[in-house]
């Protein structure tokens, strides 16, 4: 059970249940709570309720809840019927996305679903899995200019100077996303220069540059290395100007990552390689496979 507190007068308990991981639960639940900007809430989450017993335990949980001063709202994407309808049982209101949802797609295919336990963001299909964790072991020699052997195999290379949020954004499209994700940070030298970097300047077409504001870059910079030339406001200007310059030169989709979650940056990184026809490094394997390539 993980909880993420914020105990006070007013405070709505939520609780976000489900029978494998609970992060689709949190997901939509979080979806909905957003649109409540003026409400605070306590948020518990309760993953693998895979028994009656434990299921019975999460509904005198609740039925406590419903006893404080406020009541307190659940959601649950519980595929279990036995799982569903013990959850049920309790005093408090709750949201069954997998109820409301599934009969509808089950009229719709005009076949009943198995109902069973499928774990979304777990194993799950084996493929899918180990690309996934090859990405991320990619993703992490290739963090922050470590490595770059075999940039060829990158799907997407992040360039933008240091803080400004590539590592999160590399790690979120490899396990979210499957993609082979490098970092690479734009160091003074690097700026002083109208091309780009040596390492990535073959690899342009699958390249993405990252920005923030001044004010932020500072800030986040200093957190790290406070009173540092690093950190300074007049340096963190010089820096993110000649990274835009750089990135216009080179026609490299730029994303300013002060006004967007990593979510949003990954999300525009996909859009924009669909809109180019998808993975480069895909596309290039694919065509060493058609009768005029090379195998």
């Amino acid at each position: 059970m993980v909880s993420e507190s914020g105990a006070g007068a007013g405070v709505v308990p939520v609780f976000f249940l489900s029978d494998s991981t609970g992060i689709s639960a949190e997901t939509m639940g979080n979806a909905l709570l957003l649109q409540f900007p003026d409400l605070v809430f306590e948020r518990t989450t309760i993953p693998f309720i895979t028994t009656l017993e434990r299921a019975r335990e999460v509904v005198a949980m609740l039925d406590a809840a419903m006893d404080g001063p406020v009541a307190p709202l659940a959601f649950t994407t519980a595929a279990e019927d036995a799982i569903r309808a013990e959850l049920a049982r309790t005093r408090a209101p709750i949201v069954d996305f997998f109820d409301m949802h599934m009969e509808r797609v089950e009229g719709i295919l005009g076949q009943r679903g198995v109902r069973e336990v499928a774990r979304l963001h777990g194993v799950g299909d084996i493929k899918r899995y180990n690309t996934r964790m090859a990405a991320v072991e990619f993703t992490i020699e290739h963090d922050d200019g470590q490595s770059v052997r075999a940039l060829d195999r990158a799907d997407v290379i992040l360039l933008a100077p240091s803080r400004c949020g590539k590592t999160p954004t590399s790690m979120y499209l490899a396990l979210q996303h499957g993609l082979f994700v490098a970092n690479y940070p734009l160091v003074e030298e690097d700026l002083e220069d109208t091309r780009l970097p040596q390492p990535v300047r073959d690899h342009a077409d699958r390249c993405f540059g990252i920005l923030t504001t001044v004010d932020r870059l500072s800030r986040v910079r200093n957190e790290r290395r406070p009173g540092s030339r690093y950190a300074e406001p007049s340096q963190c200007r010089w820096e993110l100007r000649r990274a835009k310059d750089l990135f216009a030169a080179h026609r490299v989709p730029a994303i300013d990552s002060s006004t967007k979650s990593v979510e949003e940056m990954a999300a525009l990184i996909l859009q924009t390689l669909k809109k180019n026809g998808g993975v480069p490094s895909r596309q290039a394997a694919r065509a060493t496979r058609t009768p005029g390539g090379t195998s």
